[in-house]
């Protein structure tokens, strides 16, 4: 597993690269800015993106196929 600061940078690197510096900062303003229930958006993304179990399960069977587990 990687250590935060990595993956702060990789996701940095990402929403800059996807969207560009300034749209990247008026995305983080945002997040600071305004109250965030991460909870909340969780679900509702969760809930959109996984409509039905079968779906989930599928989705998850297929990355486990994609990203098998290997224990160090």
């Amino acid at each position: 597993m990687r250590n935060t600061n990595v993956i702060k940078k990789e996701m940095m690197e990402c929403l800059i690269d996807n969207f560009g510096i300034i749209e990247t900062e008026i995305f983080l303003s945002s997040l600071l800015r305004e109250p965030f229930d991460y909870t909340e958006w969780q679900r509702d993304y969760f809930d959109k993106k996984y409509a039905t179990t079968e779906n989930f399960l599928q989705r998850a069977a297929d990355y486990e196929t994609q990203f098998p587990f290997k224990k160090n």
